[in-house]
């Protein structure tokens, strides 16, 4: 009895095996269905660009407009009153500092007076001369201006929320419409004590670096001044960050490309890049490009 016993269990689970085994066949994972999951998981994944956290530079600028001039630039007054009856230099002429620059009849009707010279008080180039002969002048006319254009100048204005950052020494780069493509570095070395109360902002001289022959005094300048620069700080492109109800976010891709949301504290930034002070890591990599369809946890697929 007890060998019939042990036949009948014997076969019972010789049944139940190859029940369970029909039944894995049947409903079970199969290969294909795991790589057609696969496939679909991949290709729910969100597309983006990543640029890895590294080490920069960053400067932060304003944009102004300045006008070159020359230096020591000097108007050149008559010393009497009356009609301008001869001018013996014209502009871009050179002329001496005593030399006569023109001539003014001080004679009323009825009298008679000797000319009255105009003199240069300084040497250099004349660069403006707004009268003509037949003029009437006064002591208060500028018959003349004369500069020296062996050394020109940038005059700039900068709006009143600037002027805190501004000091001598600080660094400009420059470009002209007239020299295109090139740009031309000068630094701060005159900053009014005052604003302007008008139009509330300060003036500023700065001095070219690089000066250039093609360069010539009442061309105008754009003006790049750098307010505030740091090196070696770790940077991300500006691009990459989010703003959101009052914070600032950006997606880090992790080893198993899954995107991750970092909260962020951000330093200065500039046209292009932003300085990250914590949140992320050197050499994590920010999604760049896509982020903005992103929610944490979502795969990511990255390209090039």
């Amino acid at each position: 009895m007890n060998k019939y016993r042990i036949i009948t269990i014997a076969i019972l689970s010789l049944i139940a095996i190859f029940a369970l085994l029909i039944a894995l066949n049947l409903f079970g994972p199969k290969k294909d269905d795991t790589l057609a999951v696969q496939q679909r998981q991949r290709s729910q994944a969100v597309t983006v660009r990543v640029t890895p956290v590294s080490l920069g530079t960053i400067e932060k600028s304003v944009i102004l407009n300045g006008e070159i001039l020359a230096r020591n630039q000097v108007t050149i007054f008559p010393g009497a009153n009356g009609r301008l009856v001869e001018m013996r230099v014209g502009i871009g002429a050179r002329v001496n500092r005593g030399d006569i620059v023109a001539m003014v009849d001080p004679s009323r009707p009825g009298e008679v007076f000797f000319r009255s010279p105009v003199v240069s008080t300084v040497s250099g180039t004349v660069l403006n001369a707004p009268f003509s002969i037949g003029d009437t002048v006064t002591t208060q006319s500028g018959v003349f201006v004369v500069g020296d254009l062996s050394a020109l100048l940038v005059e700039t204005h900068v709006p009143e929320r600037f002027v805190a950052s501004v000091r001598q020494g600080m660094r400009a780069v420059l470009w002209f419409e007239a020299i295109g493509g090139e740009t031309f570095n000068a630094e701060v070395i005159e900053v009014s004590p005052v604003l302007d109360p008008a139009t509330r902002t300060l003036r500023i001289r700065l001095r070219f670096l690089n000066p250039d022959p093609r360069i010539r005094a009442g061309m105008f300048a754009t003006i790049s001044l750098i307010t505030n620069r740091k090196a070696d700080v770790p940077v991300i492109q500006r691009a990459s960050v989010i703003s959101t109800y009052g914070s600032w976010i950006v997606f880090v891709a992790d080893e198993n490309n899954v995107a991750r949301r970092r909260e962020v504290t951000l330093g200065i930034d500039s046209e292009d890049y932003i300085e990250i002070i914590n949140g992320v890591e050197l050499g994590e990599n920010v999604v760049s490009a896509g982020q903005n369809f992103l929610t944490d946890g979502d795969s990511v697929r990255i390209v090039e």
